[in-house]
C-alpha cells in the first residue's frame, strides 16, 4: 500500500487521443507538485519550444499531503512555459479551491496534458474512467456557465477547472479557474486554449491512504490549538483585545467585538474576540472583505469561504445587490489582489452607486465577477498598473487608431463607473483592437508600444525585472531577502514564507530574537525601511525563505499560511514549530522524515528550476541575463541615503554582493549564478548535470 501518494500519473495526449498511466514513483525524490512539474518539463519540453506549440505541455501536480486532511493542503501546482515574459521560460501557477483534492481522490499525483486538439474538447476524469469529450457547445462561454453545464452533465459534486474566453483567444494574461473564484494564472489559460482544451472535470471516490491516522489527528489538534494564526499566519489581532499582549493594525487577524458578517444568512454574525486555542473559531479570525475593501464591506459580507481542508477561510463571500445593475451576479468573492484591484484604475476613485462609500465594494465585485468569468489574470496587479501608466502617459492616445480610441468610454473611467470595467475586460478577453494587447504582459507591450526606459524605471508601476514581471514582497519585505527572492523565479515570486514571518504583528525585539534562533543572528531581520548591509544571516534567511516555499509547493501546502514560524500563544513565547511539515509528512507517508530531509529535497527542486532556466535560456550567466532588477529599486527616494531610516531602496553594489553570497550558499558558480556539476550530483541530479554538460552549460 502506498501512503500519501497515489503512485499514478495520468497522461492525456490531445493530438492522438491517447490516455495512459504511469508510475509517479520515479519522481519521488522531488516529492510532488512543483518538483514533479519541473522534472517532467525538463525531460520532455526542449529549448526552443514556444508556449502555444504542440510540443509544450501543462503539468498539474499535487503532493503527498494533499487530500489527507492536513490543514491548508488543497493546492495544485501547474507548470508550463510562460506566455507573458521574456524568453517564455518555465513558470508555475498555483491554484487553490477543490481541484487538488479531487485529483487525489480520483487517484492521481499528476496530470500531464500534451499535444493539441483540432477541435474544442473537455476532459472527464472519474476515477479510472477518463475520456476526452467534445466541447464545441462550450466554446465562447464564460467560466460560470461552463461550470454549470459540465456539472449538470456529470455531477454537482464534480470539480470543474476551466478557461474562459480569454484563454480561448490566447490572451497571454489568462488563467484557469475552479470552484468559481479559485484561479491559477501565469498564462496557463492561454496554453490550454492553444490546445483547444476548455475544461477538466474531476470526480473521485477514493481517499488518500494515511500511515498513522492517530498521529495525523494529534498533529491537526496541536497545530489548530497551539500554532496557527490567521491568513498569512499573522498571530496577533489587528486591534487591542483583552486576551492579547500585542496587536498590529496590519494584521489579518481582524476579528473583534462589533465586527459582523453583516449579510450572513439568518442575520448578522459577530466575529468577536477569538483567543487562540479553540479549534471551532479559527475561521472567524480572518475577515478579508473589510481588510481588502474597507469598513463599507461589512454589511455585504455573507461569510468567509476557502479551499478544501483549510480552516483559515480567507475567501470573502459577498452579497451586493447593487451589482445587478451592471448585469453581473450580486454574489461572489475572492482573496488577495483579485478582491480589490479592479477599481484601482479609476483616476478619481470609484463612483458611489446607491449609498455613500459603496462604490469600491460594488465596483470590485462587478470587476471580479467579469474578470473571473472571462478567465483573465491580473499578473499580481501589474495589468492594472500598466493600464494606469499607459493612460496617464498618453500611450493609448499614441498607439490606438483615432477610431478605436474614441470608441473606448473614457468618460466612464473618469467618473469611476463600473461600466468602464465591463468594457475594459471584454476588450481584453476577446482580443478586440490594439487596446487588447495590454493583456500581452509588460515585456511584450514595452516592445510593441516602444515604452522605453521611463516605463521600466517608474516606481509606481512596480516592475521588478526587465524580463517583465512585477514586484511580489521584494525590497519592501526584509530588504535583501525579498530582493533576492524576487530575482530567482521566472515570474513574480509566489513566495510568502518571509512575508508571513515579518507580517506576523509581533514586536521587532521578538522578531529579532526568533531570527537569531533560526538564522544565527538577529541581524538577519531588519525593521522595515531601516535596513543594514548584507550579512551571512540574511543569506541564511533568504535560503530558508525560498526552500520552504518550494517545499510547500511540492508537498502541497498553502504558502499563504505555512510555515508555522511563530505562534499566537504567549505561553510558547510566540515560538512556532518548523518541524511541522516533517511531522505531517511522516504521519501521512509512514516514512520517517526530518526537516533536514525536506530541506534537501526542496534544494533539489529549486536547483532543478535554476538548471532548467539555464537550459532554456542557453546561458550560464544568470547574474547578468536573468537576475536583473529595474532601476527604480535603487533610485527611489533620492533625498534619503541608502541604509538610512525612511527608505526601502537598495544599493547596487550591496545587491551584487548579496547575489554572490547567495550563489555561494546554494553551491552555484559565485560569478555566473548557475548550478555546478558538484552541486547537481550532490542533489541527485546527475542526469541534469550530464545534459547541461552536453550543451556546454556547466561552469568549468
Amino acid at each position: 500500500m502506498i501512503n500519501g501518494w497515489t503512485g499514478n500519473i495520468l497522461r492525456i495526449n490531445l493530438t492522438t487521443g491517447a490516455i495512459t498511466r504511469e508510475s509517479s514513483s520515479k519522481y519521488k525524490s522531488l516529492i510532488g507538485g512543483m518538483g514533479f512539474g519541473y522534472k517532467i518539463m525538463y525531460e520532455e519540453v526542449a529549448p526552443g519550444v514556444k508556449p502555444f506549440d504542440e510540443e509544450n505541455k501543462v503539468v498539474f501536480a499535487v503532493g503527498p499531503l494533499t487530500g489527507s486532511g492536513a490543514p491548508c493542503s488543497s493546492r495544485v501546482n501547474i507548470t508550463s512555459l510562460s506566455t507573458f515574459t521574456r524568453g517564455n521560460l518555465v513558470v508555475d501557477a498555483h491554484m487553490g479551491g477543490f481541484f487538488a483534492a479531487w485529483m487525489k481522490f480520483a487517484g492521481y499525483d499528476s496530470l500531464i496534458i500534451e499535444g493539441k486538439s483540432d477541435k474544442p474538447v473537455w476532459i472527464h476524469i472519474d476515477d479510472d474512467q477518463v475520456s476526452i469529450e467534445d466541447a464545441s457547445f462550450l466554446w465562447g462561454k464564460g467560466v460560470r456557465q461552463t461550470t454549470e453545464e459540465l456539472c449538470a452533465q456529470t455531477s454537482p459534486e464534480a470539480c470543474v477547472a476551466t478557461i474562459g474566453p480569454a484563454g480561448e483567444n490566447l490572451v497571454p494574461l489568462s488563467g484557469i479557474i475552479n470552484s468559481r473564484n479559485h484561479s491559477g494564472g501565469a498564462g496557463v489559460g492561454a496554453v490550454l486554449g492553444s490546445k483547444k482544451l476548455k475544461a477538466i472535470v474531476v470526480e473521485g471516490s477514493r481517499g488518500v491512504n494515511v500511515a498513522d491516522r492517530k498521529a495525523l489527528k494529534e498533529l491537526n489538534d496541536y497545530m489548530m490549538t497551539q500554532l496557527i494564526g490567521s491568513n498569512n499566519n499573522h498571530v496577533v489581532p489587528s486591534t487591542p483585545q483583552s486576551w492579547a499582549e500585542y496587536s498590529h493594525p496590519g494584521s489579518r487577524w481582524t476579528a473583534r467585538k462589533g465586527l459582523y458578517w453583516g449579510a450572513a444568512e439568518g442575520g448578522p454574525i459577530e466575529t468577536g474576540e477569538i483567543p487562540p486555542g479553540d479549534i471551532n473559531t479559527v475561521g472567524f479570525r480572518t475577515m478579508k472583505s473589510t481588510f481588502d475593501l474597507g469598513p463599507e464591506a461589512e454589511e455585504y459580507t455573507v461569510k468567509m469561504g476557502g479551499c478544501h481542508s483549510c480552516p483559515i477561510r480567507c475567501m470573502a463571500q459577498l452579497n451586493v445587490p447593487q451589482a445587478k445593475k451592471f448585469g453581473v451576479p450580486q454574489t461572489g468573492g475572492n482573496t488577495c489582489v483579485a478582491n480589490f484591484v479592479h477599481t484601482t484604475i479609476f483616476p478619481n476613485g470609484p463612483k458611489d452607486v446607491e449609498k455613500k462609500g459603496d462604490g469600491n465594494v460594488v465596483g470590485n465585485l462587478v470587476g471580479l465577477n467579469i474578470f473571473d468569468d472571462m478567465g483573465l489574470w491580473c499578473n499580481y496587479g501589474q495589468l492594472h498598473r500598466d493600464f494606469t501608466y499607459c493612460y496617464t502617459h498618453g500611450v493609448f492616445k499614441r498607439v490606438l487608431s483615432e477610431e478605436e480610441y474614441n470608441d473606448i468610454p473614457w468618460d466612464k473611467l473618469e467618473e469611476g463607473n463600473p461600466e468602464f470595467i465591463k468594457d475594459f475586460y471584454y476588450r481584453l478577453a476577446h482580443r478586440k483592437g490594439e487596446f487588447s494587447h495590454l493583456a500581452d504582459g509588460s515585456y511584450l507591450i514595452a516592445q510593441r508600444w516602444n515604452l522605453g526606459e521611463e516605463y521600466w524605471a517608474d516606481k509606481k508601476n512596480k516592475l521588478w525585472s526587465p524580463m517583465g514581471f512585477p514586484i511580489h514582497h521584494a525590497n519592501e519585505a526584509s530588504a535583501q531577502v525579498g530582493s533576492i527572492v524576487n530575482c530567482m523565479f521566472n515570474r513574480d515570486a509566489m513566495t510568502h514564507t518571509h512575508i508571513n514571518y515579518i507580517g506576523s504583528g509581533l514586536p521587532l525585539k521578538l522578531q529579532k530574537e526568533i531570527a537569531g534562533e533560526l538564522f544565527g543572528s538577529g541581524d538577519a531581520f531588519d525593521e522595515t525601511k531601516n535596513y543594514t548591509p548584507i550579512n551571512k544571516a540574511k543569506i541564511a534567511y533568504t535560503k530558508w525563505t525560498i526552500l520552504r516555499s518550494c517545499l510547500h509547493d511540492a508537498v502541497t501546502l498553502c504558502n499563504w499560511v505555512w510555515p508555522m514560524t511563530v505562534s499566537p500563544h504567549k505561553s510558547r513565547n510566540y515560538r512556532g514549530d518548523l518541524e511541522m511539515e516533517a511531522k505531517f509528512f511522516t504521519a501521512i507517508t509512514g516514512e520517517p522524515t526530518t526537516s533536514k530531509d525536506l530541506d534537501l529535497a526542496s534544494e533539489r527542486i529549486f536547483t532543478l528550476h535554476r538548471a532548467y532556466t539555464v537550459k532554456l535560456m542557453n546561458t550560464m550567466d544568470m547574474r547578468n541575463e536573468h537576475d536583473q532588477i529595474c532601476s527604480w529599486v535603487f533610485d527611489k527616494d533620492p533625498d534619503i541615503p541608502v541604509f538610512t531610516e525612511g527608505t526601502d531602496k537598495m544599493d547596487r553594489a550591496d545587491m551584487q554582493l548579496s547575489l554572490t553570497m547567495f550563489y555561494q550558499e546554494m553551491g552555484w558558480d559565485p560569478q555566473l549564478g548557475c548550478p555546478t556539476k558538484e552541486t547537481l550530483v550532490r542533489l541527485g541530479l546527475q542526469d541534469v548535470a550530464d545534459d547541461l554538460a552536453s550543451r556546454g552549460l556547466l561552469p568549468s
